[in-house]
C-alpha cells in the first residue's frame, strides 16, 4: 500500500538550535548535554541544495529542520586504520582519509571533500596525531610510507 506523506519543512531562520564551530548543539538554554540527543541529532544531518537539514521520519510524517553551523555541519570525531585510513564522521558516516585534500585554516584541521568540508574536533586530531608531522613551519602527514604537506589557508 503506497501511503502518502506529510512533509514539514522548517527553515534556518526558524530553527531553535545550532551547531558551533566544534560540532557542539546548542539551543537558546546553552549546549546540549544528552549524550544519545546529541548522537540522535548528527545522525540525523543530511544535505540538499538548500543546505544542511536534520532529518526524521516516522509513520507517515517527515519533517526538514535547515539549521544554523558556524563553520561546518560535518566533523571527523573518529578514525580507525584497517589498513586504510578511515575518518568517522560526526553523522557515522565512515569515509577513506584523502590527505591530499587535507588544509588548515584557523589553526583548525579541515578535509575537503567535494563540495563538502569535514573539520577535525579536538578527538578527531588526537586520533590522528601520530600520523602528523610539524617541520620547518610546516605541517605533514605521513600515510602509507607518502608525505603530504598541509597547505594554509
Amino acid at each position: 500500500m503506497n501511503q502518502k506523506h506529510t512533509e514539514v519543512v522548517i527553515p534556518k531562520d526558524k530553527a531553535i538550535f545550532w551547531l558551533d564551530k566544534n560540532g557542539r548543539w546548542h539551543n537558546a538554554h546553552g549546549e546540549f548535554q544528552h549524550k544519545k540527543i546529541i548522537d540522535y541529532f548528527h545522525a540525523a544531518i543530511k544535505r540538499d541544495d538548500m543546505g544542511y537539514y536534520l532529518f526524521q521520519e516516522r509513520d507517515n510524517f517527515r519533517e526538514k529542520v535547515y539549521f544554523h553551523y558556524e563553520d561546518t555541519a560535518l566533523f571527523a570525531v573518529d578514525l580507525f586504520s584497517d589498513p586504510e585510513t578511515t575518518l568517522i564522521l560526526n553523522t557515522r558516516k565512515q569515509l577513506k582519509l584523502k590527505p591530499k585534500n587535507l588544509f588548515i585554516k584557523n589553526d583548525s584541521l579541515y578535509m575537503k571533500l567535494g563540495a563538502e568540508t569535514i573539520k577535525f574536533t579536538e578527538r578527531g586530531l588526537l586520533k590522528i596525531s601520530d600520523l602528523l608531522e610539524f617541520e620547518d613551519k610546516e605541517y605533514f602527514i605521513q600515510v602509507k610510507n607518502r608525505r603530504y604537506k598541509i597547505p594554509e589557508k
